[in-house]
């Protein structure tokens, strides 16, 4: 490809990576109509599973790990990144709006800047502090005045800062460990396998037939989680980090809007004034993080 159209490449590149990423809310809101939060993540992290393995084994000849050590490795990473994380997460969005997820998941960079800090004590900076701030203040204004409705709870928001909490240690875990040259699709996959298996007795025990209807809502939610909002994107995210990891950050600004967006146009969720003020308020708390230098190498995405 000719450089002339890098430039509309890597836009398109952008911009389907925002609106993928950020419709994962939606989409998980529309299966919960249809089952059970964990019924729901299961047969999504077999099908991510199934399919990045199968490419990276069976057509990247990506050997598979070895050792036990690599083993633990994949596996501590799959607690945090995907069992505890996106098994928090599917079970809090149905407490809360697809905005909110969107929303709460947007403030990634910022608890990893701060955890990361705390964990290997250094000394924390003003403008980690302030981002923090500010990304909170953000949540709690867009969160208010849908705590009246049906579209928020106070379990919910709490529920979705543990989970980030949890995705933010998987990232810095991740980041600090020696992964001897295996591919990140291999990585990934043994861990959403990994944290499939974890939250399978989970599943099982809380499992009730009456409260699930496998139709075709289901079907699509779990197959657009799994593989638009989650391979795609991710691969999206990976290749603009590969070319300029600066005006890549850039985008994670639009994701929050774009969650909004795609949450009141498909769902029908509230846009109010507290919306956009929570809303501007963690974006300025994002790019303050963004201009500091992070700490980790961590990738933003789900599995």
């Amino acid at each position: 490809m000719s450089s002339s159209n890098k430039p509309l490449l890597n836009f398109l590149s952008g911009i389907t990576f925002v609106i993928l990423w950020a419709s994962a809310s939606s989409a998980t809101k529309i299966g919960l109509h249809s089952v059970q939060p964990l019924v729901l993540s299961i047969p999504r992290f077999i099908l991510a599973s199934t399919l990045m393995l199968g490419i990276a084994h069976l057509f990247m000849k990506q050997s598979v790990p070895t050792t036990k050590t690599a083993w633990k490795k994949i596996a501590i990473y799959g607690f945090f990144n995907v069992g505890l994380y996106l098994g928090l997460y599917v079970v809090a969005m149905k407490e809360v709006s697809a905005g909110l997820g969107s929303l709460f998941i947007a403030i990634n960079p910022v608890l990893i800047m701060l955890i990361s800090s705390i964990w290997f004590r250094q000394p924390l900076k003003l403008a980690t502090v302030l981002s923090f701030a500010l990304c909170m203040v953000g949540m709690l204004i867009a969160a208010y005045p849908l705590l009246d409705g049906s579209h928020a709870s106070v379990l919910g928001l709490c529920l979705l800062l543990l989970c980030n909490i949890s995705y933010s240690v998987g990232a810095i875990y991740f980041s600090k460990q020696n992964w001897e040259g295996m591919h990140i699709l291999t990585i990934n996959g043994w861990q959403t396998l990994f944290g499939c298996l974890f939250l399978l007795p989970f599943a099982i025990y809380f499992y009730h037939p009456e409260l699930n209807n496998f139709d075709l809502s289901f079907l699509g939610s779990v197959v657009w989680l799994a593989v638009p909002a989650s391979i795609i994107a991710s691969l999206l995210w990976m290749s603009l980090l590969r070319d300029n990891p600066t005006k890549a950050s850039a985008w994670l600004f639009l994701c929050p809007i774009a969650g909004f967006t795609i949450a009141s146009i498909i769902m029908k969720e509230p846009l109010t004034w507290y919306t956009l003020a929570g809303v501007i308020l963690v974006i300025v708390g994002l790019y303050i993080v963004q201009q500091m230098k992070t700490p980790t190498n961590a990738k933003v995405g789900k599995s």
